[in-house]
């Protein structure tokens, strides 16, 4: 108890220390209304996109289903929307959205990528990522904290006070312990209070109701970000009880955050993209394009893949003609071509997938070198803004895509006539109760369970760098010395 009681002493003095620096207010002042402006700017843009989404969602829907009677492949072809809502943490971690587009068109026979993504729309600043509350938290509030800690301790030896607490009875140990305890208090002056704006922000914009998944999600995101800040409250003491002075401190700490916030993350990316290089989107399209033109194309009549479909088809039938099947050839021939179309196209994406999971990997390992990656990769995962859940989005509208082509292709086979009608005759078509049948697209984000595994390697390498702290803070506290 008495060790505990010492160790809140050191605490509570450094903490007095820190706020009487009338700099120290003036940065704090700064970094408050930056933290103010994000929350504005997440809700801005959590709504904007929310409310947007839901009102196209809805108009294409309606579209969908005030279509008069007409040829189901006409549906297919007439197409949908899949439209992708912003998750609730997407408030403060903004993430790849600003990246990726939360829209796609649904066709029959094509596959379409997301569009009207907000940098497409925006200036170049924005390359140079939007002020979120995980930004502040994950990179201005470190560099503020190795701003109040760079001379918590060498700043002792350097006034020569640094003996007179050792011997007073007091160790490295103590002292240590106590210096970070004491940063940690007044990094909680603004951490507290930005996390009770960002709850209360978080339950207002969902009307006070929330699922088990979404409060599972808001817990650890704090609980992650938490320990991220004591890591770096830890490094700047232990930093300044390295150094010899205050501002060898002050120049290494700076050091360490350029090198974990600005240059290894940019760095990361580009070396992973240089070695797994993936295809451009022309070549992708048009290596697509090449195999499906291989297996046949299911418009023309004479192409030999669907005329020995016809043939076998006439066979089994005893039939002359595709006219007197039992059911619309044309029809049958959509479905096959389909099939095959998706087939081919999952295929090459599976392999472009790899590429950018290969990518990505790299990017994650390179977390075992810096907790920022770590943080930055987990806070993107529980606020479903990573790239893993645009992929996921994309998945999902796949499958509509398909599942809303090939309902039209069997209600053709089901209910069109193989007779082409006279001239005069209107053309074929159902009646248009059926497109109620194709169900409204509803995107549902990865559940936590799959952000965890998915982000696996990320909580590992936040553990290893917390037991590398507890590992360093017994050596430093062994083989420091006062002078």
């Amino acid at each position: 108890m008495k060790t505990l009681h010492l160790e809140f002493l050191i605490a509570n003095h450094l903490k007095n220390a820190i706020l009487k620096n009338k700099a120290f207010y003036f940065i704090t002042l700064f970094i408050g209304a930056l933290l103010l402006y994000a929350a504005f700017s997440g809700w801005e843009n959590y709504t904007s996109q929310n409310e947007t989404s839901e009102k196209y969602q809805h108009e294409s829907r309606e579209d969908w289903l005030s279509n008069p009677d007409k040829n189901p492949h006409r549906m297919a072809h007439y197409g949908n929307f899949a439209f992708r809502k912003s998750s609730s943490l997407s408030v403060f971690e903004f993430g790849m959205e600003p990246f990726f587009g939360n829209a796609i068109f649904l066709e029959a026979h094509k596959q379409n990528t997301a569009n009207f993504s907000e940098a497409g729309f925006s200036n170049s600043m924005l390359r140079f990522g939007e002020i979120s509350i995980a930004m502040v938290l994950q990179i201005l509030l470190p560099l503020l904290i190795f701003f109040i800690g760079f001379n918590s301790v060498a700043a002792e030896r350097e006034n020569g006070t640094l003996k007179l607490l050792f011997s007073q009875g007091i160790n490295w140990k103590q002292l240590l312990i106590g210096k970070i305890l004491g940063v940690v208090s007044v990094i909680m002056l603004l951490f507290i209070p930005t996390l009770l704006v960002l709850v209360l922000l978080w339950l207002f914009l969902q009307n006070f109701t929330i699922s088990v998944d979404e409060m599972l999600k808001m817990l650890l995101f704090i609980a992650f970000h938490f320990i991220y800040l004591i890591f770096f409250c830890a490094i700047a003491v232990l930093v300044s009880a390295a150094s010899k002075t205050s501002k060898k401190a002050l120049i290494s700490l700076i050091g360490i955050w350029l090198v974990f916030t600005i240059i290894l993350p940019r760095t990361t990316q580009a070396i992973g993209a240089y070695i797994y290089e993936a295809p451009s989107k022309i070549r992708f399209n048009s290596d697509i394009e090449k195999d499906i033109l291989k297996q046949g194309d299911s418009h023309n009549p004479n192409d030999l893949h669907y005329k020995a479909i016809k043939d076998s088809l006439l066979t089994l039938y005893k039939v002359d003609s595709v006219q007197q099947l039992p059911f619309n050839y044309s029809g049958f021939i959509m479905t096959e071509g389909e099939k095959i179309s998706s087939k081919i196209y999952n295929q090459h994406l599976e392999i472009l997938l790899k590429v950018y999971e290969k990518q990505n990997r790299f990017s994650k390992t390179v977390s075992f070198f810096n907790p920022y990656i770590a943080i930055k990769n987990l806070s993107m995962g529980l606020s479903t803004t990573d790239y893993d859940s645009h992929i996921d989005f994309q998945k999902q509208a796949e499958d509509y895509r398909y599942t809303m082509a090939q309902k039209m292709n069997a209600l053709q086979i089901k209910y069109i006539s193989n007779k082409k009608p006279a001239a005069t005759d209107k053309p074929l078509a159902i009646s248009k109760e059926h497109w109620a049948d194709l169900e409204e697209f509803h995107y549902e984000p990865k559940d936590i369970r799959d952000v965890l595994k998915s982000e696996i390697i990320s909580i590992i390498s936040i553990i290893l760098w917390i037991s590398l702290l507890f590992v360093l803070l017994r050596i430093a506290a062994k083989n420091l010395k006062a002078i």
